[in-house]
């Protein structure tokens, strides 16, 4: 497939309402759309310049906020007002993220560890969909400049990996960015349309489409027949891509120099230096023996050998997942037809190499890496459209989805690699005599325990009429949806009584309704999300509020009349900003408590152990 390098502002466009593809991308994201005059994707681009914008986004001293590759010239000079990598941290708790906290050179906020995580840019605090949101706004102002016309309908892509929470997210973002988001799109399977474009429609062929980003790593196998593409197996990596090879290249120049990952913590100016200049370095050793560069006068130097050492483990881990995914689609190397190579960090020759002996045959790499995602975005984007009916697409679940039963046990009503759109009932009962309600816990994963496992929702069933145990049957229903998002709803069939999380079902609405419904939330999208930030706020703050009054009460002995002093006043300006509408003040607030309070818990908790590894109680 031919790459356009042309701007394809034409009249031709000033037709139906146009539906772009788009890759959201870790380092860069792209938008596509299908050439009026070749019907190929192409990625857009103004005249010469690159298709790709970089993921990265600046706060100036007035909020300001810049997007793109002015952004990414921040990341040295202003590094704490510059986010890069918000791709990593959308759907994540702080738990999921902290033993990689130090990556980042901007403030992320540690006050709940279960809960999202927030970004801390001055006295604003913004969420991983409002950080997605401003790169997705970019993105669709870049289009319109380009195409001349309104872009508000969009097909979004997402690793295949992504979870419930994580796909949501993405939703979320696209709607704040004022994008109507007809589909999430796995990245793999976006990157097979691409490829399959040229396909022999009376060919059969299984693909594995290898899948190496700046942030995330995926292997699919697919089945390609007859125009209908099939994912048979996925597996991957969340949290693997280009910028671990970055880290591995700064960890090996910091050791070589006596520096710590404390001094990049310190510095964060040097910490983005240093990241930028093993970017480089990577980038240069795809094609040279050694890259020799200094920074503030120290030499940094790597040959390909070392560089090739360094990133063995990794590449390791991804040729493991390949075999896994192999055993999933019960199929041997021999059985796969074409490698597809899709993401920039594939360009390492490591990574070729490895895939290509692992799967026995030279890579396919024809189409551009950076660019493949969101060609196929825009390929699955005219079939939503209805103007190519030569290709049908059926997706996957990447992760099983179950409840907690008895015990903590999972119990998995729809397995992985379940193909989508997909439902399943099954049924349960109480444990208890008179029991009136059930919890219902929903986990994704692929252990025997749901602690193990990651929660996506949990919801009460209640006013069960009493009856012995064993007696009332209830009906729990899996309802998962073309986009992978989960719909859960739980009934008594005794008695009738049921409770969903399921949205309000829109098969009901006139076409009119329906566009209003889809019009509104789009122009109340800030609105929405506003509101959505203030509630989690202030639930934060009172939670800590209670928390810490608790705490005090029990332990104030060992707490000094100055901690007491700074508690309470800091409680009290929580307390205050609770009455306030504006979350940022709230949160800071709950930074400023918990900033007072932690050394004291600490201690407190330390001596409670050791009076308890005494035989006292404390």
């Amino acid at each position: 497939m031919a790459k356009i390098g042309i701007n394809i502002a034409t009249g031709s466009l000033q037709k139906e309402e146009i539906i772009v593809g788009i890759d959201l991308g870790t380092t860069n994201s792209l938008v596509a759309v299908i050439h009026p005059g070749t019907n190929q994707p192409v990625a857009l681009k103004e005249h010469n310049s690159s298709s790709l914008v970089p993921s990265v986004i600046y706060f100036d001293e007035n909020r300001n906020i810049t997007v793109g590759e002015e952004a990414r010239g921040k990341l040295i000079t202003a590094p704490q007002h510059t986010i890069f990598s918000a791709k990593r941290l959308i759907g994540k708790s702080f738990n999921d993220i902290k033993n990689n906290a130090s990556f980042f050179s901007y403030k992320i906020i540690d006050d709940d560890p279960e809960g999202l995580v927030k970004v801390q840019v001055g006295d604003k605090f913004y969420s991983p969909v409002d950080l997605s949101s401003f790169i997705l706004k970019e993105l669709k102002q870049r289009a319109e400049h380009i195409l001349k016309t309104p872009v508000n309908k969009a097909v979004i892509t997402v690793p295949a990996y992504f979870n419930d929470a994580q796909r949501q997210a993405t939703r979320d973002a696209g709607r704040l960015a004022g994008l109507n988001v007809l589909r999430i799109v796995n990245e793999p399977t976006a990157a097979s349309l691409a490829y399959g474009l040229g396909l022999d429609k009376t060919e059969e062929k299984t693909i594995a489409v290898y899948d190496l980003g700046g942030g995330t790593f995926d292997i699919s196998i697919l089945r390609i027949s007859n125009g209908i593409f099939e994912v048979l197996s996925t597996n991957g990596d969340t949290y693997l891509g280009g910028d671990d090879m970055d880290n591995l290249i700064v960890s090996y120049w910091i050791q070589g120099s006596g520096l710590s990952k404390e001094d990049l913590k310190l510095n964060a100016a040097f910490a983005q230096s240093i990241r930028l200049k093993a970017e480089l370095a990577k980038i240069h050793l795809s094609v040279n023996e050694s890259f020799e560069d200094e920074l503030n006068g120290d030499k940094l130097l790597i040959t390909k050998l070392s560089f090739n050492e360094l990133i063995q483990p990794l590449v390791d881990k991804t040729i493991a997942a390949c075999g896994a995914a192999l055993k999933d689609a019960a199929l041997k190397k021999e059985d796969i037809d074409v490698v597809v190579m899709v993401g920039g960090s594939t360009r390492v020759p490591l990574v070729k190499e490895s895939v290509s002996n692992f799967f026995g045959k030279p890579v396919n790499d024809t189409v551009n890496p950076d660019e493949v995602v969101a060609l196929g975005a825009a390929i699955q984007a005219d079939i939503l459209a209805g103007n190519n009916k030569d290709f049908l697409l059926l997706d996957i679940t990447p992760l099983s989805l179950g409840i907690e039963t008895m015990g903590g046990l999972m119990d998995v009503l729809i397995p992985r690699n379940s193909k989508i759109p997909n439902s399943v009932a099954r049924q349960y009962t109480t444990h208890k005599d008179g029991q009136g309600g059930i919890k219902i816990s929903v986990y994704q994963g692929e252990r025997d325990m749901v602690s193990d496992n990651r929660k996506l929702a949990e919801f009460n069933l209640t006013g069960i009429p009493g009856m012995p145990a064993g007696l009332p049957k209830v009906e729990v229903s899996f309802m998962l949806n073309a986009d992978g998002i989960l719909m859960v709803k739980a009934k008594e069939l005794r008695s009738g009584v049921e409770q969903t999380i399921e949205v309000k079902s829109q098969l009901d609405l006139t076409d009119q309704a329906l566009e209003k419904m889809l019009l509104d939330s789009i122009t109340h999208a800030k609105d929405d999300m506003d509101t959505r930030a203030l509630v989690e706020a202030r639930t934060t703050g009172e939670q800590l509020l209670a928390t810490t009054e608790k705490f005090i009460q029990k332990n104030a002995v060992y707490l000094t009349s100055e901690e007491m002093m700074q508690t309470s006043a800091s409680m009290q300006a929580l307390q205050l900003s609770l009455t306030m509408g504006d979350k940022d003040l709230i949160q800071t607030k709950v930074e400023a408590l918990n900033e007072i309070s932690r050394p004291y818990a600490e201690r407190v908790m330390n001596l409670v152990v050791a009076a308890a590894m005494k035989g006292k109680e404390v």
